[in-house]
């Protein structure tokens, strides 16, 4: 390679010595919050609620049952939905490492935003799988359960730290 950046008589490309990866910073989208509680929030839980792009049937469920949470809960419906939600958000969570031919589990800290959608992911799944009659009962009773600490999404989230836990010796494997 000669000074003036020939190499064999073609000019070598322009390359700046701290080239970043092709792979730049994605930057994260806002929800725009919704008309009634003026919650970004809400908004995600309806979005993650919805099937098949039907968002208005999503929002009618979820407002109905936040009516209905509102009169069983004795408190503010947003209140009583932002209080589950927190309730249910991991610390830790366990990935699969490689190491020698063998798989360890091991434990890491949560992301923020990744303890928010599994939050409402696993609230909004709990419900689905509930015995009552409609979804509005069922997230209804979703949501009272996990504002007191009860309920599956919460069950979730003790198995979820448990196994984290127990297998904290693989702690030094983390990347």
């Amino acid at each position: 390679m000669t000074p003036n950046g020939k190499i064999d008589g073609a000019l070598a490309p322009e390359v700046e010595e701290n080239a970043m990866p092709r792979k730049g910073h994605i930057p994260k989208r806002t929800v725009a919050a919704d008309a009634v509680y003026s919650s970004d929030l809400v908004t995600k839980f309806v979005n993650c609620m919805m099937w098949g792009g039907k968002k208005a049937t999503a929002q009618s469920l979820f407002y109905d049952a936040m009516t209905k949470l509102e009169a069983k809960g004795g408190d503010e419906a947003l209140k009583l939905f932002k209080k589950a939600v927190e309730n249910c958000k991991p610390l830790l969570e366990v990935k699969s490492r490689r190491v020698g031919g063998a798989n360890y589990q091991v434990p890491i800290e949560v992301n923020p935003d990744r303890r928010t959608s599994l939050a409402i992911r696993w609230i909004i799944s709990f419900s689905r799988a509930r015995g009552e009659k409609g979804m509005t009962d069922k997230l209804c009773a979703e949501l009272l359960d996990a504002s007191n600490g009860r309920g599956g999404a919460m069950k979730k989230k003790e198995d979820v730290h448990r196994m984290a836990e127990a297998n904290k010796a693989f702690a030094h494997y983390r990347w």
